[in-house]
C-alpha cells in the first residue's frame, strides 16, 4: 500500500490498483477566502474508485473535485447530516447541498462500521469535531498493512479503543495546527484548539503505536486563511519535537511506501 499526501488533510491511498482518497479537495476558497488559488493542492494520480469524508466542512469536502475523479457510482463514505436547524448547520450546508447537486453516490455510515471496497478494508472511527458537528476518522487497511486519517479532530477518549482494536499502525495521519476557531455562530468563542495541536497529535501517534506519524491540516504558504482561524506557529517542526522518532513529515504530492 502506498499513501500520497495531496495537501492540506487529503490522501490518496493505492493498493492492488485501485485509488481510494480521503478528503480530496480542490478549492478551499468557499472556505478560507484568503486561499492562494492552486497553491499547497495537488490531484490524484489516476481514476478513484471510492472515497471516504471525515466530515462536511468545505476544507475536507469538495463534491466538484470528487466527481471529477470518481469512476461513476463510486462509493462516497460519510457522517451523519448535522444536529438541528440551518444556524447549528451553518458550516456544513454548503458542502451538503454541493454532495446533492453532483449526484454522488454518497452513503452516511456510523462509527466502527466496515466496508470492504475494492482491495480496501475501511472502518469508520468515532471522532470528536472542534464545532460539533458529526465527524468520523478512518482506518484504512491492504496489503497486510493499516492507515489513520484524524480528519480535523480533537483529542479525545477514543483513542485507547482504537488502538486495542488497530495497533500497531503503519501510518497515521493526523491534524496538528491546533486551529482556535472564533466563528460568529458560536458564542462565547472558545480560546482552546478546535483541532489537534503538535503534542495533542503527537500523544495521539503514540498511543496508535504509529511506525509512521505524519502532519497534515497546516500549509505554511497560506498564512491568512480567514479571519478568526488562528494556528499555531510553525506546527510541523513542534510535531517534529514532541513526536521523536515516528515523526515523518510528508510534503504535498509525496508518496510514503508502506511495504518499503
Amino acid at each position: 500500500m502506498r499513501v500520497r499526501r495531496l495537501g492540506w488533510a487529503g490522501l490518496e491511498i493505492e493498493a492492488g490498483g485501485e485509488r481510494l482518497v480521503i478528503d480530496y479537495v480542490r478549492d478551499l476558497s468557499p472556505l478560507f477566502a484568503g486561499w492562494k488559488a492552486g497553491a499547497g493542492l495537488v490531484v490524484p494520480s489516476g481514476t478513484v474508485t471510492a472515497a471516504l469524508i471525515t466530515h462536511l466542512h468545505r476544507d475536507h469536502t469538495d463534491a466538484a473535485a470528487l466527481a471529477d475523479v470518481l469512476t461513476p457510482g463510486a462509493p462516497v463514505l460519510r457522517p451523519a447530516p448535522g444536529h438541528g436547524d440551518n444556524v447549528d448547520n451553518v458550516t456544513t450546508l454548503l458542502a451538503e447541498r454541493e454532495l446533492t447537486g453532483h449526484r454522488l453516490a454518497a452513503e452516511v455510515v456510523a462509527a466502527w462500521s466496515t466496508r470492504d471496497l475494492g482491495p480496501f478494508r475501511v472502518t469508520a472511527i468515532p471522532a470528536v469535531d472542534g464545532l460539533g458537528d458529526p465527524q468520523l476518522n478512518w482506518v484504512v487497511q491492504a496489503d497486510g498493512q493499516r492507515v489513520f486519517h484524524g480528519g480535523d479532530t480533537m483529542f479525545h477518549g477514543y483513542w485507547w479503543l482504537i488502538a486495542r482494536r488497530f495497533s500497531p499502525l503503519d501510518a497515521v495521519f493526523v491534524p496538528a495546527n491546533g486551529a482556535v476557531v472564533d466563528a460568529p455562530h458560536l458564542r462565547p468563542p472558545s480560546p482552546l484548539p478546535a483541532a489537534m495541536d503538535p503534542r495533542q497529535a503527537a500523544t495521539a501517534a503514540e498511543i496508535l503505536d504509529a511506525r509512521y506519524a505524519v502532519p497534515m491540516h497546516y500549509e505554511a504558504g497560506q498564512p491568512d486563511k480567514i479571519a478568526g482561524y488562528v494556528e499555531v506557529p510553525d506546527p510541523e517542526n513542534e510535531f517534529r519535537v514532541h513526536t521523536g522518532r515516528r515523526a515523518h513529515v510528508l510534503a504535498v504530492g509525496e508518496w510514503l511506501d508502506l511495504a518499503a
